[in-house]
């Protein structure tokens, strides 16, 4: 999949389609260094992604649901 951006928002890709729990869980899961949030500082701070580890991630997840 192609991004405008090599970093977006979180809000930037839900615009594409993506959903927020599945930003969310890209976000929270465990080892992840593609998304941080702008400000660590303040909680309602802006997460950002970069591009490219999010969708390495997301393809890795896909391959990973179509074994199971």
């Amino acid at each position: 999949m192609k991004y405008p951006k090599p970093i977006m928002r979180k809000s930037e890709l839900m615009k594409m389609g993506f959903p927020e729990e599945c930003l969310m869980t890209a976000y929270r899961s465990p080892g992840q260094d593609f998304a941080h949030k702008i400000n660590p500082a303040r909680s309602n701070s802006a997460i950002i992604f970069e591009t490219e580890g999010f969708e390495k991630w997301r393809k890795k997840l896909m391959r990973r649901e179509r074994i199971l």
